[in-house]
C-alpha cells in the first residue's frame, strides 16, 4: 500500500491531497460506515461525488474527500483536503482507510476453517472492508458517551440537535451544503445545561462529557497508545466503562478485538447467530473466545452477513425530555 500525490485537477484545486493505493479490494462505505452516526450525521456526506466529513486537526477544522476508482489490486482512493488542517487529514488517510488493519491472519486456512460458516461466507462475499483508525479520540468519544444507556434514534437525535446549534461549517467553497465540524473541546464544554436538556441528553451523560473533555489534551494523546492500553486509560474517567471504550477504540485505533460489552442489543444478536439461541455478554465472550485478537473482525462480518435475529418482546421505549 503506497501513496503518491493525487493527480486530478480536483486536487489540484485542494488545498491539500494524497492518492492511497488500497493494495486489494477496497469498500470505502462498508469500511468508514462505521465512524457515521447515522445518516444523518451532520460531519459526513455520502454523494456521487465522494465520501465528505469534517473535522479538527491539531492544526484547525479540515474537509476531506474521498473517492475510490480501479479494481482489484489497482484499487485506489484519492482525497483531497480543504481548510487549515488540510495537511493533517491527509497524512491520516492511510491509517483512516485501514492501511495498518492487517487481516491476513484472520484469512489464514486454518484459522478460516475455525469459524461458523456464516462468518466465513460473509468474509467472502466482503474482502474489501477494513477497520479504520481515525486517532481522534474526542470525536469518537463525545457521540458514545451520549448513547450510553438510550436507544440509538434518541442519542443520534441529541448528538444531531448539538452538531446543528454548536458545530461549525465545514471549510471549503464547494463543501456539501450543511455540512459541519463538531465542536472543539472547548466548545462542547461552553454548552449550558439547559441545551444539553433540550437535545435529550441527561445530566449523567452530559457531566460524564464534561469531565472527559476537561482532560481532551491528554484523551488525544491516547491515541498513541495500543488500543488495549489506551481502552484502560479512558476506564479511568468516571462514567467510562467497558463498551464506551470498546465502541472508542473500535473507531480510533481500529482494534481487530474489542467487544462492545454491555450494548443493549449485541450479545442476543451474536447469540442467535452462532447458536440460535439469546445469550448475555458472558455468553458472547466464551463464544468468541475461541476467536480472541479478531472478535471485533467476527462482530463485523455477523453484521456484514445479513443474519437478523427473531424480533419479539417488548421494544426499549424512546423517551422524550426535551419538553420536561
Amino acid at each position: 500500500m503506497t501513496i503518491a500525490d493525487a493527480p486530478t485537477a480536483a486536487a489540484a484545486a485542494a488545498d491539500a491531497a494524497v492518492r492511497w493505493h488500497a493494495g486489494g479490494p477496497f469498500n470505502l462505505l462498508q469500511s468508514l460506515g462505521i465512524l457515521m452516526r447515522g445518516n444523518g450525521d451532520p460531519s459526513f456526506a455520502a454523494r456521487p461525488d465522494g465520501l465528505w466529513m469534517a473535522f479538527t486537526t491539531p492544526e484547525g477544522p479540515a474537509t476531506l474527500r474521498l473517492t475510490t476508482a480501479g479494481t482489484g489490486t489497482e484499487t485506489h482512493v484519492d482525497a483531497q483536503a480543504w481548510g487549515p488542517g488540510a495537511g493533517p487529514a491527509v497524512a491520516g488517510v492511510p491509517r483512516l482507510l485501514g492501511a495498518d488493519d492487517d487481516w491476513s491472519a484472520f484469512d489464514e486456512p486454518a484459522f478460516h476453517g475455525s469459524l461458523p460458516r456464516l462468518v466465513t461466507e460473509a468474509r467472502r462475499r466482503n474482502p474489501a472492508v477494513r477497520l479504520p483508525s481515525t486517532g481522534r479520540v474526542v470525536d469518537s468519544l463525545v457521540p458514545t458517551i451520549l448513547e450510553q444507556k438510550v436507544t440509538t434514534i434518541e442519542a443520534r437525535r441529541g448528538y444531531r440537535y448539538l452538531m446543528h446549534g454548536y458545530g461549525t461549517p465545514a471549510p471549503g467553497a464547494h463543501t456539501p451544503p450543511g455540512l459541519l465540524v463538531a465542536p472543539t473541546p472547548a466548545q462542547w464544554l461552553a454548552i449550558p445545561s439547559w441545551e444539553w436538556h433540550k437535545a435529550g441528553v441527561g445530566p449523567q451523560r452530559s457531566a460524564t462529557v464534561m469531565r472527559a473533555l476537561r482532560s481532551a489534551v491528554a484523551l488525544e494523546r491516547l491515541a498513541s497508545l495500543d488500543s488495549a492500553a489506551a481502552g484502560a486509560k479512558l476506564q479511568t474517567i468516571p462514567g467510562i466503562g467497558i463498551w464506551t471504550a470498546a465502541e472508542v477504540v473500535q473507531r480510533t485505533h481500529g482494534c481487530p478485538d474489542s467487544v462492545s460489552v454491555g450494548d443493549y442489543h449485541l450479545a442476543a444478536y451474536v447469540g442467535y447467530a452462532l447458536t440460535g439461541r439469546k445469550t448475555d455478554d458472558a455468553g458472547m465472550l466464551a463464544l468468541l473466545e475461541p476467536w480472541r485478537g479478531h472478535r471485533q473482525r467476527v462482530v463485523r462480518m455477523i453484521g456484514l452477513s445479513g443474519f437478523r435475529k427473531p424480533a419479539f418482546g417488548p421494544r426499549m421505549t424512546i423517551q422524550d425530555h426535551r419538553r420536561h
